[in-house]
């Protein structure tokens, strides 16, 4: 019943009389009950004023902040859904990697397996009629995960014959791969594929280092 009995005290008032400037804030004690009443109602928008600029505006920054991290947290768990549907083809695919990395291992030679190696070089360039001015081991390079054992070969023959030579080492079954080509005419030389050609050719074989560094 206070609360409808200040509401109608505060219909009663005519605040076109009220002065503003005849207002004595020192005797607030005394104003009438509805006057102070609506001071206390505009203290308390003021109040809620206040509380919404300092507060709500807070709240607002957070939840903005919170709605965010909402997005990266939805597309973070996207990602990891995602990997964890294709986790057993991830592990298939390691697997396949490890056996073509045994694979590719086998076909590197070992130390002992290097003269067979000459010895398939030299039936290649035979076979492709050409001639061997030397095949020579050079001294390896020891890499981070492998070493690498290079041969410097020096073949003459005809031009179709150093193509065809170059072709069957790189179909080699052991892994070799060839590098620093040099070519120049023999002396005048011919064949019967024309000009006598001389080809200066590095051949380079790996061996994996294993964890003793060997």
């Amino acid at each position: 019943m206070a609360l409808k009995d200040t509401l109608a005290k505060l219909n009663e008032i005519d605040f076109n009389e009220i002065d503003l400037n005849d207002i004595d804030f020192s005797s607030a004690g005394l104003w009438p009950a509805p006057v102070k009443a609506l001071i206390g109602v505009a203290v308390f928008i003021g109040v809620l004023l206040l509380g919404y600029f300092f507060l709500v505006t807070d709240l607002q920054t957070d939840l903005d902040r919170v709605v965010k991290e909402e997005g990266l947290l939805k597309t973070e768990f996207k990602e990891k859904y995602r990997q964890a549907v294709h986790l057993e083809a991830y592990r298939r695919q390691a697997l396949e990697m490890e056996e073509s990395f045994k694979q590719i291992l086998s076909q590197l030679p070992s130390d002992t397996e290097i003269p067979g190696l000459i010895e398939d070089i030299s039936k290649v360039g035979v076979s492709n009629g050409l001639v061997f001015n030397k095949i020579d081991l050079l001294p390896e390079q020891v890499l981070e995960y492998y070493i690498e054992k290079p041969i410097r070969i020096e073949v003459v023959g005809g031009y179709h014959s150093l193509g065809a030579f170059v072709s069957d080492v790189a179909d080699l079954s052991r892994i070799v791969t060839l590098h620093d080509f040099q070519i120049k005419p023999q002396g005048g030389g011919r064949t019967e594929g024309g000009t006598l050609l001389t080809m200066e050719i590095t051949a380079k074989t790996y061996r994996y280092k294993d964890g003793a560094g060997s």
